[in-house]
């Protein structure tokens, strides 16, 4: 896209918002992200241990 990268893309919304938004509101919205993602990862190594008992069960039950 035009020769941009990831990170080139991620420090121009970081700079429009700013921008638009404030320095305290891009805060706020990252720390929400960061949250965001850190509860994702912990569902997703919940849901990943399920399926592995659910395969040991299955395995132990043949």
């Amino acid at each position: 896209m035009f020769g941009i990268g990831i990170p080139e893309l991620i420090i121009l919304a970081l700079a429009f918002g700013i921008l638009f938004f404030g320095s305290h509101k891009v805060t706020e919205f990252a720390k929400s992200l960061g949250r965001f993602t850190g509860e994702f990862k912990k569902g997703k190594q919940e849901v990943e241990r399920e399926l592995k008992a659910g395969e040991e069960e299955a395995k132990e039950d043949k």
